[in-house]
């Protein structure tokens, strides 16, 4: 992989490891997810170790070192979310993308994950698409959402 994309990201921050967390979360919009080859060349190009790169990227659960599709889906299972069954909201958005909990569909547009908490309960059930989210969820509009996406 050619670095080129992952200079500038870094050159966007003067090369300056405190921005460490910004810098792979531009790296992760750019690529969809964060490649060996560019924490390698960031670890390089900061001046630390790959460790404690990876650490960085492993301790954050919005960092993902595997492919994902392009539009993330993540359902939340807390405990507001769970009571407002959102146990039918994740069984229609497998049942609409062909996917489980997890795994990312063919095309690699849409990658499905759960999650602890969305921090949003007043809304329950809550599911986000990328950085959107959305609230008060029934199959139905699990459905109608989804197709804006495709």
């Amino acid at each position: 992989m050619k670095h080129k994309k992952v200079d500038e990201i870094i050159d966007k921050y003067d090369g300056e490891k405190s921005w460490l967390v910004m810098i792979l979360q531009d790296v992760q919009q750019e690529y969809h997810y964060l490649p060996a080859s560019a924490l390698e060349r960031t670890a390089s190009r900061l001046g630390i170790s790959l460790s404690q790169v990876y650490n960085v990227a492993t301790f954050y659960s919005s960092f993902s070192l595997t492919k994902r599709g392009k539009h993330l889906i993540r359902i939340c299972d807390g405990t507001a979310c769970h009571l407002r069954r959102s146990s039918n909201i994740r069984d229609e958005i497998k049942r609409h993308l062909g996917i489980e909990v997890g795994q990312t569909t063919a095309d690699k547009k849409f990658t499905f994950e759960a999650v602890a908490c969305l921090g949003t309960c007043a809304l329950a059930p809550v599911m986000t698409v990328d950085h959107e989210y959305h609230g008060s969820m029934t199959p139905d509009k699990v459905r109608r959402t989804l197709e804006q996406y495709k």
